[in-house]
């Protein structure tokens, strides 16, 4: 089972923000680390003129709360971030409590951490549009970047994002939760599919209890990430940054993986996992059938996985 339905009380949904652009602009940066101005005026203000979101970040920034660095070979965009102080500011919306601070000190580090954090901006952004099209509720905080669980031995998975997400069918709302790892082809295609070895150890992982009786639980229940999820998120890849042909190979790797590894067969058999272009889900968005399953089967929307 990967999603839990509720009835919906009153038909219908819209979004209705009741808090002032300048704190949604402070608590974007702070969950996303670094967005560009249209990205930002994409997922707050999509429907109103560029000024809108241009004015309250340039008072931010008088502020001293944001700060930016300016892309290369863009036309001057600014890629924005928050300074030490912003980040001690958002410390404690109540969105973001229990989220550590990633401050950015310089426009040098900023451009460090560029490529690969304004690429899971992009891939959000995908689901924020297809989410307005369709009337399903997904906003700029339904999506937490890198995010830690613990593994065995004192490691660690870390996902690229995980996404809240809530269908809107009829009288239906159904959530649904993912791990969503971005792959920019900057590492190689084993190391890409040796991340599902890592889902699938959390997904199995118990701990263990040293110098006590283990607590008495039904199968399965003690897994560590139910601590979090009521039940375990769908695996989605989402890939860019090379030819289409290069692309497939690194999905046909990750098919492989479900595969030939036992630990992540057994994951696939009980979880969705599956892998898109980016650029698919700009161009069709996300809910149409650009999803390959990496357990097999046809091209489907993620939400039918």
């Amino acid at each position: 089972m990967t999603a839990v339905s509720v009835t919906q009380s009153a038909p219908g949904w819209h979004p209705s923000p009741v808090e002032p652009l300048p704190h949604q602009l402070l608590a974007a940066l702070a969950l996303h680390r670094m967005a560009t101005s249209q990205q930002l005026h994409t997922l707050l203000r999509p429907d109103t003129v560029r000024q809108t979101v241009a004015t309250p970040l340039n008072r931010l920034r008088r502020q001293g709360l944001v700060d930016f660095t300016v892309l290369p070979a863009s036309n001057r965009t600014r890629a924005w971030y928050l300074t030490g102080e912003g980040a001690r500011l958002t410390r404690d919306f109540p969105a973001l409590r229990g989220r550590p601070p990633y401050p950015i000190t310089s426009a040098t580090a900023a451009s460090l951490k560029t490529p690969h954090t304004l690429t899971v901006v992009r891939t959000h952004l995908a689901f924020v549009a297809d989410a307005r099209r369709r009337g399903d509720e997904h906003a700029h905080l339904d999506w937490t970047p890198e995010v830690s669980h613990p593994l065995s031995d004192g490691e660690r998975v870390i996902a690229d994002a995980v996404m809240h997400y809530t269908l809107i069918r009829g009288g239906q709302r159904t959530k649904l939760r993912a791990f969503v790892e971005v792959d920019r082809s900057t590492m190689s295609s084993e190391r890409l599919a040796a991340k599902l070895i890592e889902y699938a150890r959390l997904w199995s992982y118990e701990p263990q209890f040293a110098g006590r009786q283990r607590p008495r639980t039904p199968a399965g229940m003690g897994a560590v990430w139910l601590r979090w999820y009521p039940v375990f998120p769908r695996v989605l890849v989402v890939l860019t940054g090379t030819s289409r042909y290069v692309l497939a190979n690194r999905i046909s790797d990750l098919q492989a993986m479900v595969t030939q590894h036992p630990l992540v067969t057994a994951l696939g058999r009980d979880v969705p996992l599956g892998a898109a272009v980016l650029e698919d889900l700009e161009e069709h968005g996300p809910t149409a059938d650009v999803w390959v399953p990496l357990a097999g089967g046809a091209r489907q929307s993620w939400t039918e996985l």
